[in-house]
């Protein structure tokens, strides 16, 4: 019998929907990694499992960063495991490559980054391009017992998804890009009179840190100087009330 893979982006997530499917689907046998039953297997990342990567021969090493070497813009991204969780992703790709497997239910966390944790796994069980497995999206904004089952009700095609994991996928390889650009830039401007010193910038990291050091500045320029406040007593048919200017 066919079955249908999901794979939520967390542990709790995962047992979240074993627990909503068990009454209309039947119960689940637990796994070292999964749980399944005669229609579902149900499994989980943790957080991002793989990564993008610039292919070898574009890849300028520490050692050769310099202003003649950028830009770096790689003609494609290849995909790397990240070291920490590689025992689970190796778990998850083997689960979606199983014959019995015949769909793919993409259970992550609804939004840009949750669709593409999903997607970049499922490239990278494809060996780089698209498992070639249905796709389907449970789109949950509630982790209720019924807002689950409903969710399986009303999965939502690829096509409709096909936007935002594109997007998704824009945003990641921009960061890539500003990240590993930025850095050896400023790099190599840093260390133009000898040695190394790493200048890291990031999309979000440096305009964070540019508000933190902008604030900072303020703090430490200001001046304590005396103020002056007018205090009264009024009258009312209530009674009498302090007022301050």
């Amino acid at each position: 019998m066919n079955k249908t893979l999901v794979i939520a982006e967390k542990p709790s997530v995962a047992q979240d929907i074993v627990r909503a499917l068990t009454p209309v689907a039947g119960k689940f046998d637990k796994h070292d990694d999964h749980f399944e039953n005669e229609h579902y297997i149900v499994t989980s990342a943790v957080g991002h499992l793989v990564e993008i990567a610039a292919p070898e021969q574009f890849d300028v090493k520490r050692g050769k960063w310099s202003f003649a070497h950028l830009p770096v813009l790689p003609p494609y991204f290849e995909l790397k495991p990240i070291d920490k969780t590689k025992s689970r992703l190796n778990a998850v790709v083997r689960l979606a490559k199983r014959k019995d497997v015949a769909r793919l239910i993409n259970a992550c966390d609804a939004g840009r980054e949750g669709e593409l944790i999903f997607r970049l796994i499922e490239q990278y069980a494809g060996g780089g391009k698209p498992l070639g497995k249905p796709v389907q999206r449970l789109w949950l904004q509630s982790m209720t017992p019924q807002a689950i089952r409903d969710g399986f009700e009303h999965l939502r095609s690829d096509e409709q998804m096909r936007g935002l994991a594109d997007a998704a996928r824009s945003r990641s390889e921009a960061d890539w890009l500003v990240g590993i650009n930025g850095t050896r830039a400023m790099t190599a401007f840093n260390s133009r009179d000898g040695g190394f010193f790493l200048t890291t910038v990031g999309r979000v990291q440096t305009p964070t840190l540019s508000i933190v050091v902008e604030r900072e500045e303020k703090i430490r320029a200001h001046r304590p100087r005396d103020y002056w406040e007018i205090h009264a007593s009024f009258l009312a048919e209530a009674g009498e009330y302090p007022g301050k200017w």
